[in-house]
């Protein structure tokens, strides 16, 4: 181990921290651990750093100082700087001869995990999907129609003195007071829902919520019913907890009761707007489907997706507002319309379940956490929230229509879209051309799809069918982006 640690291997990164200080105080710290440097080692001086980054030395003395109050580093007379004695981290010394322990065979890791079901069905997006010029993919946000500043204010009162003493303590599995107050004051009874705070358990996002549901609900003797298409990890959740599935195909607006085999148990369904062909159940279905839940005592998840994105019409009433025995369990989130990584949802259920799937939730991770908790209720409960949706459904219907616009010139057909609204179309291709192959080319020319297998428990060979998405994509964007796709899949 050199004594020295040089400056070449000190890098600053643009995403470690928003100032020059934070980014450099990131690179030394990261330099010493990845380096393994032990106590003593010397940092290059604040002149040879400086020089050696282009930054002023003042940034590196004042970076110098912060790490030293942290442990980090030591100063010693006629020393410099060196690596502290206190440093936090540790490492692994070897006892006796400083050999390995256990030197031998390796773990059988097929052998440990054998019980566990691998995932069939798994919805991927390529990480670096902002580098594309055309990026057609659901689920993202554009940072361009959130109020930053108001997400700043609610998070800074929520880190103030006042609130930090009671968020930074453990809640045992308690959710924060404010957002279950804002969810049952004001979320629910929009959907016509009327639900208590011992009804609504917070959630890790809408996916978390799943979980807990299937897990507590599913069995191997409990026949379970979801649409087709539909949701992957629908069926990923079902086929962990060993569930029988049937899979109905959507028939004139998302799954019809009348097709529910004899001896179901649990219907998942979306009648909002179904994934991903933004079907919406009608009315007298869904009350048929509550009808048959009560005559033939089965449950009901609802997964309420994407109902705030109604701007071409009023969204249709939520199949729990209409459940007068305690039969759905509702689903719904917060990520969606906000940014996906806020990872904020909710589950709407009577409080013997809810209960449980608290006790559930506390092996996992207790709670979501108690401060994102708390700015997410503020940004709700000041309005900001409301402003915000009404923001994106603008945008939202801009690039809708001009989507259609583009599809009308191709021979695209779209063979699914929300009648209210949403943030994506399901599109039909030429019947010869799979989609997944589609996507493979359509890469080479910048363009991102959603290939369609994933949302078929048994696809049709070829799959022509899949999925675009316009929340993240530029409007201006949109009519070469789908030129392109048209191009790629003549009719």
């Amino acid at each position: 181990m050199p004594n020295r640690i040089p400056p070449e291997i000190i890098l600053l990164r643009d995403n470690d921290a928003p100032t020059l200080q934070g980014r450099l105080a990131a690179a030394i710290v990261r330099a010493i651990l990845e380096s393994r440097a032990p106590p003593g080692v010397r940092l290059p001086s604040s002149r040879g750093l400086a020089d050696a980054l282009g930054v002023s030395r003042m940034t590196v003395t004042l970076v110098y100082q912060e790490l030293v109050s942290q442990g980090y580093l030591e100063t010693a007379p006629r020393s410099g700087v060196m690596v502290a004695a206190t440093v936090p981290h540790g490492r692994l010394r070897a006892q006796g001869g400083g050999g390995a322990v256990g030197v031998g065979a390796g773990v059988d890791w097929e052998g440990w995990l054998a019980h566990v079901p691998q995932r069939q069905r798994v919805i991927r997006k390529p990480a670096n999907w902002r580098d594309y010029r055309y990026p057609f993919i659901y689920g993202q946000a554009d940072p361009a129609l959130f109020d930053h500043h108001a997400w700043r204010d609610c998070a800074r009162r929520a880190w103030g003195t006042r609130d930090f003493a009671e968020l930074a303590a453990d809640q045992y599995g308690v959710d924060d007071a404010l957002l279950i107050d804002y969810i049952c004051s004001n979320s629910l009874p929009r959907r016509g829902i009327q639900a208590r705070p011992d009804e609504v358990l917070v959630t890790l996002g809408a996916q978390n919520a799943l979980f807990l549901a299937i897990e507590l609900l599913a069995r191997p003797d409990r026949l379970a019913v979801t649409e087709e298409p539909g949701y992957p990890d629908f069926a990923e959740a079902l086929r962990r907890a060993q569930s029988p599935t049937t899979f109905l195909p959507l028939r004139g607006g998302g799954l019809d009761p009348a097709d529910l085999p004899p001896g179901t148990r649990l219907v998942i369904v979306t009648p909002s707007h179904n994934i991903p062909t933004g079907a919406t159940m009608p009315l007298d279905r869904r009350r048929q489907l509550l009808a048959r839940a009560a005559a033939e005592d089965f449950l009901i998840i609802e997964d309420d997706y994407d109902f705030e994105m109604s701007y071409l019409a009023p969204p249709a009433p939520a199949l729990k507002s209409l459940d007068r025995a305690g039969r759905v369990i509702y689903i719904g989130s917060f990520s969606k319309a906000l940014f996906p990584g806020l990872r904020i949802g909710y589950m709407v259920a009577p409080a013997p379940l809810i209960a449980r799937a608290r006790d559930l939730r506390a092996i996992m991770l207790r709670h979501p956490p108690a401060h994102l908790q708390r700015i997410t209720a503020y940004f709700l409960a000041q309005g900001h929230y409301d402003a915000h949706i009404v923001r994106l459904r603008q945008a939202l219907k801009a690039r809708r229509q001009v989507l259609e616009e583009a599809i009308s010139r191709t021979s695209l057909v779209i063979a699914g879209a929300a009648a209210s609204g949403g943030s994506s179309v399901w599109i039909r291709g030429a019947p010869d051309v799979d989609s997944a192959d589609l996507a493979r080319r359509l890469r080479a020319e910048s363009v991102l799809i959603e290939p369609g297998h994933v949302f078929f428990e048994t696809p049709p060979e070829p799959c022509p069918f899949f999925r675009l998405g316009y929340s993240s994509i530029n409007e201006a964007a949109i009519p070469e982006g789908i030129r392109i796709i048209g191009r790629m899949n003549p009719g």
